[in-house]
């Protein structure tokens, strides 16, 4: 199999980081270019990092000797890359805009940034759930005006603590769902040393998070009509983010009303059997059980189940029947990796098996 050549954009940072550790020795991709912004550019990648590297493996030697280029460099990048990944530090309209120029000119964007996910054919995909997303993407060339351009983005990271659990029981019909979610100092970019305000400490309020959280789940269940991607209507979903004091791994207490309420052992038979296209296909970074349930009533717990089947398994536990709801349930995901380079990777994956991704010519 002949590996594809990416760039990665927004090197410098944590989920860029992230990124080069997933891809050093990846049996698909190949990483031929580092890209950030004008402060960068030019320099080493090991001198850009120095000081700001986050990972706790050091720096691949191959990697650290590369020159980073500039994100206003199309052409330089496009002469080294069959695609590229998006983990830019720019405001929603930049973002938006550095991706459609890179689709523009030929070089297909899987995206971590939120900025297109509401763009209509963008697909918006956790491989899993929505792989039929993908289709969108026929749509989206045609306004682009490409032949292989393209944007696909990954949904926020926190609602992967607990769509995917919801996902599975669709089948019962889900009428109403509250969910909080204590969600990862990573998930700002910080690590304890940067962020010692988060020691003994609780923020119960999460910039632009809980629109995210109830609006993003419909997105992932609607249809592709007419060359859009068209949000479900249904379930209500209401829910409060937290900033909590853990590294990595977002956590969420969900309550979830059923029109046709199923038994405790049909959740847990669901929650057992429920796969997608990853897991068919074998992808390199699909988890081989998408969700694992936990009998314990301590669990999952951030510091021993976030690194499940490498960070890409969800898990879920207390599954127990409520006085006022159906059912409540914990879920758990690692955010950095499932919910953030992790789970893009594993998107990137789908489309190179599914055809979107193929070298340039």
């Amino acid at each position: 199999m002949q590996k594809l050549k990416v760039g990665i954009i927004g090197a410098t940072g944590m989920v860029g980081q992230r990124f080069i550790m997933l891809l050093s020795e990846h049996p698909y991709f190949e990483i031929t270019a580092l890209v950030a912004g004008p402060r960068s550019a030019g320099q080493k990648y090991s001198d850009a990092v120095s000081g700001r590297w986050k990972m706790t493996s050091a720096c691949p030697e191959k990697i650290s000797d590369m020159t980073v280029i500039s994100s206003e460099d199309i052409d330089t990048v496009k002469s080294l890359v069959d695609f590229v990944f998006c983990a830019v530090s720019l405001n929603k309209e930049e973002t938006k805009a550095l991706e459609e120029r890179y689709a523009k000119a030929e070089i297909p964007v899987v995206s971590n940034n939120s900025a297109n996910r509401w763009t209509p054919d963008v697909p918006m995909v956790i491989p899993e759930i929505n792989d039929s997303h993908l289709e969108v993407i026929e749509a989206q060339r045609k306004r682009l005006g490409t032949k292989r351009g393209f944007i696909a983005v990954k949904p926020n990271c926190s609602i992967q603590s607990y769509v995917p659990m919801l996902s599975a029981l669709r089948q019962f019909g889900i009428k109403e769902v509250i969910a909080t979610t204590y969600q990862a100092i990573s998930g700002a970019g910080k690590t304890f040393n940067e962020w010692p305000e988060m020691i003994d400490n609780l923020i119960p309020y999460i910039g632009g998070e809980e629109e995210k959280s109830e609006k993003e789940p419909l997105r992932v269940w609607g249809k592709v009509e007419n060359g859009e991607i068209v949000p479900a209507t249904s379930p209500v979903i209401t829910t409060q983010c937290l900033r909590v004091p853990v590294s990595d791994g977002h956590t969420a207490a969900v309550f979830v009303k059923f029109e046709n309420k199923p038994t405790k052992e049909e959740i847990l038979e669901a929650w057992k059997n429920y796969k997608g296209k990853p897991q068919i296909l074998g992808l390199p970074s699909a988890p081989e059980q998408f969700i694992t349930y936990f009998e314990e009533d301590n669990r999952p717990q951030a510091k021993l189940d976030r690194d499940l089947y490498g960070g890409m398994g969800v898990s879920a536990g207390r599954l127990r029947e409520d006085a006022v709801y159906d059912y409540k349930f914990v879920g758990l995901s690692h955010n950095t990796l499932r919910g953030a380079a992790g789970g893009a990777v594993l998107i990137a994956e789908l489309l190179y098996r599914e055809g979107y991704l193929t070298k340039a010519d």
